[in-house]
């Protein structure tokens, strides 16, 4: 906002006056708060700091302490430099008392070789501050006006990071108070290397007040946070201190932030909508790159260096379930009980939603056992307070990012088959699913889709055609290893009514059930059945010749 020692000299006004620069070079960068003529000795005492004084020199001493003394007490309350006229006390040059002090100091010292128009120089030089003030009072009612626009519509961070990019042309982070990164605008450069050990750096920057400049780090801090509830830290990397602008945007992007989080706290957390990017990302791509690995480091979980486990998370929705609760709360419910349970067995894990559940990867270090680990985050998640039941599967555990996709994909897999079993397990694996994996793996399969509308359409017909329960019955069947009498037991029916049934299902069908062949391929038929939820299957393909099979 205000101007630096060079630009001053740089005005007409006192270009003039021939200006050169005797001592203190290195402070021309100096911001000029005001010009202010002083023709006293002891004038220290009231400025209060960042002006140019200017004088002739009339009243200042010649002997070398005072002018010592002179120098120092200006430089103690920090003004930005002294310009002195030399026409009438000194004509040709400064004494070197004063010049060497001032260059001791690191205080500009300027001379003029020519008499000058001190009042045409502050005239100029406060009037260029006060249009600096003005600029900027100006920019800053842009910036209100941008970020208003910006929370009055609801914008997610990253737009808002965006935005504080194209205002300052510097690079933000937006983390958590544990200093993971939730959002990021690398403002063009490298993402790689502006994540690359981010809580470990960003853990030694503590400052004392909401808005801040660290130095050190270069970096510019504001905390995130309403109603007395502080959740974050948005950070500008900026290796100057910054303008006084870049403060007001900082400042009116994280009351946007913190506003947007208090509208959408029905929708996912930022943390999870970060997790789910990498997680996303991960999947769709086999090899991570440097960005992506930077990232998954910033959010507290680095990939590298680990074992993976790809672990899903699916709820057993009931209709009293649907009813009661969406299925969104409750997927995001299943993901805050599962990163809880991460959190209290201190392992470091991407945790998102997708539209059927929970995914997670799990980075355990070389040492963890594995088993213990699971069987904890396991027990943990049942016994959180959950509005529905929940179906826990694990992939294979891997070595490093690039088969982070496998094992994600398997967990999912694993998942989703264990849903259509009626044994209740605290974890589900590749092992436990079986056939009933493999035919999830082939769901959409048209061929598939076919065979159990061959083996089973004349039978779903016929149920629904005359209401029998036939296939119930053939289910109940195949489920006991063809034990009439066992099953006959869990369908809750007379052993002669449900003989009946199965001579009727023989007679629909065209099969002998007591044949292995015929048992083996309905209960495939079944499985595959399960998991289309068609109840729709045509027998149009089961022609006369079904029957002699």
């Amino acid at each position: 906002m205000y101007p630096t020692v060079s630009e001053v000299l740089a005005l007409p006004a006192l270009r003039q006056g021939r200006p050169h620069v005797v001592a203190g070079s290195a402070g021309l960068d100096r911001s000029v708060r005001w010009a202010h003529v002083a023709e006293v000795a002891d004038i220290a005492h009231l400025l209060r700091g960042g002006e140019l004084v200017l004088t002739t020199g009339v009243a200042l001493p010649d002997d070398g302490p005072s002018l010592t003394r002179y120098v120092a007490d200006l430089a103690e309350v920090g003004v930005a430099g002294v310009v002195v006229e030399l026409v009438r006390h000194w004509s040709d040059r400064l004494p070197n008392a004063l010049v060497e002090a001032a260059e001791h100091r690191g205080l500009p010292l300027i001379t003029l070789s020519r008499e000058t128009r001190y009042v045409a120089v502050t005239e100029a030089v406060n009037g260029l501050i006060v249009d600096a003030q003005v600029a900027e009072l100006r920019a800053a009612e842009r910036v209100h006006e941008t970020f208003t626009a910006l929370t009055v519509a609801g914008a997610e961070p990253g737009v808002v990071l965006g935005e504080v990019t194209r205002l300052t042309e510097q690079p933000v982070v937006l983390e958590t108070l544990a200093h993971e990164v939730l959002a990021y605008d690398a403002a063009g450069t490298d993402p790689a290397e502006l994540l690359t050990g981010w809580p470990a750096r960003s853990r030694v920057v503590q400052l004392g007040e909401r808005t801040g400049y660290h130095a050190n780090a270069g970096w510019l801090v504001t905390v995130v946070g309403a109603r007395g509830h502080d959740w974050g830290r948005l950070v500008l990397v900026c290796a100057e201190p910054p303008p006084h602008r870049h403060r007001v945007v900082a400042e009116r992007a994280a009351s946007a932030l913190a506003v947007h989080r208090l509208v959408a706290r029905d929708s996912d957390t930022l943390e999870r909508l970060a997790h789910r990017a990498v997680v996303t990302e991960l999947l769709a791509s086999p090899a991570a790159s440097a960005e992506l690995l930077a990232r998954a480091s910033a959010l507290a979980v680095p990939l590298t260096g680990r074992r993976l486990i790809g672990l899903a998370v699916r709820p057993r929705i009931t209709a009293t379930t649907r009813q009661s609760l969406s299925t969104p709360l409750l997927l995001r419910e299943l993901a805050e009980a599962t990163a809880l349970a991460a959190r209290r067995a201190k392992v470091s894990a991407l945790v998102a939603t997708d539209e059927t559940g929970v995914r997670a990867l799990l980075a355990l270090s070389p040492e963890a056992h594995a088993d213990a680990v699971l069987q904890r985050l396991a027990a943990d998640i049942h016994e959180a307070r959950a509005s529905a039941p929940a179906v826990l599967a694990v992939g294979t555990t891997v070595t490093g990012p690039a088969e982070a996709r496998r094992t994600l994909v398997e967990a999912a897999q694993v998942a989703a088959a264990a849903l259509t079993e009626e044994t209740e397990r605290p974890l589900h694996r590749l092992r436990d699913v079986r056939l009933r994996g493999l035919l999830h793996l082939l769901a959409d399969d048209e061929r598939v889709t076919s065979f159990a509308a061959r083996e089973l359409g004349p039978l779903l017909q016929r149920d629904a055609a005359s209401g029998s329960r036939l296939v119930q019955a053939l289910r109940h069947y195949c489920a006991h290893g063809g034990n009439k009498s066992a099953a006959a037991v869990a369908a809750h029916t007379s052993r002669t009514a449900y003989y009946q049934q199965l001579a009727r299902i023989e007679q629909v069908l065209g099969v002998r059930l007591e044949d292995p062949e015929s048992m083996l391929s309905l209960y495939v038929a079944l499985l595959a059945h399960d998991l289309t939820g068609d109840p729709t299957l045509s027998g149009e393909e089961n022609s006369p010749g079904r029957a002699a099979q």
